[in-house]
């Protein structure tokens, strides 16, 4: 099976390739280069941070909203693949004592337009196992989650095994509250087939770093999701989505739905994909990876 089988789901937007990276070498890929290659940059270029983040070297509190808006498209989208799976298991932690494989702890924020953190984005992960196999089955290196009110997210799982045509990559789906799914991929650096995929893309390279027997990574998204507020939030404040206009039906914020529960909206039935509490901008039509349509 080659990089093509993995890859034969296309997104909805613009295609990327050598075209496109040709013609937009920002920042952030020049840093993520280096940073494969372990090449030192000069401090200058470090000066306006790729990837934000809200806590200082030393621990302490930092301005929430650093210049972390260096010119960067949003987080560019990939193909999904053939091997997505709905109705993954609400969990942060993919793994248990007895699961194989290297042990890798991804961490990261998830912000829209303006640098400002966005809370409960809907975050799906999937991936394949130590040998390289997803598990199509059952729900292994499967799981969603929301990001915290400061954008914050945590995902504990393992280094992938290399899957045949591919480098080591991990998949995840993001949908901010009513807005349109983000599909993308996640990368190693420093991974001899980074140079043969042809689906491989430097702007999605994660800062890995060696952790006791395991390894950390960090990501940063930034969704298209526009925010116009010009002044930087407190720690204790979030940004969010205008909610779109309630509907008559049986769907209702705060309700707790489990997989398969069928609501309807705007006199439309639909069925939950993933279980979830909903939230203001989460209704069914507007949420595709958590609602479909009877």
């Amino acid at each position: 099976m080659d990089a093509s089988t993995d890859g034969d789901r296309g997104t909805t937007e613009e295609p990327l390739g050598d075209e496109a990276d040709s013609r937009h070498l920002s920042r952030k890929t020049v840093l993520r280069a280096a940073f494969a290659a372990g090449v030192a940059l000069p401090v200058a270029m470090m000066g306006v941070p790729a990837l934000a983040r809200t806590v200082g070297a030393n621990g302490d509190p930092v301005e929430l909203t650093p210049a972390c808006d260096d010119g960067d498209d949003p987080t560019p989208p990939q193909t999904e693949g053939p091997y997505f799976k709905p109705n993954s298991p609400l969990r942060t932690s993919l793994v248990d004592a007895s699961t194989p494989g290297t042990r890798l702890t991804v961490t990261g924020y998830v912000f829209g337009l303006a640098c400002l953190p966005l809370g409960n984005v809907l975050m799906d992960f999937w991936q394949a196992d130590v040998n390289g196999v997803y598990d199509n089955t059952g729900f292994k290196f499967r799981g969603h989650q929301f990001t915290n009110p400061d954008g914050s997210f945590t995902l504990s799982t393992i280094v992938p095994g290399l899957y045949p045509g591919r480098t080591r990559h991990i998949h995840v789906k993001l949908q901010a509250p009513g807005r349109p799914v983000l599909t993308t991929q996640l990368y190693f650096p420093g991974e001899p087939r980074n140079n043969t995929d042809t689906i491989f893309d430097p702007r999605l390279l994660m800062d890995v770093q060696n952790a006791g027997s395991g390894r950390a990574a960090k990501f940063d998204f930034v969704l298209n999701v526009p925010q116009t507020t010009t002044t930087r939030p407190t720690s204790t404040t979030t940004t969010t989505t205008t909610p779109s206009s309630p509907g008559g039906g049986t769907w209702a914020v705060g309700t707790n739905y489990a997989a398969g529960a069928v609501v309807t909206y705007n006199g439309v039935g639909y069925v939950c994909l993933q279980g979830h509490q909903a939230q203001p901008g989460w209704e069914p039509p507007n949420v595709p990876a958590l609602w479909r349509a009877e």
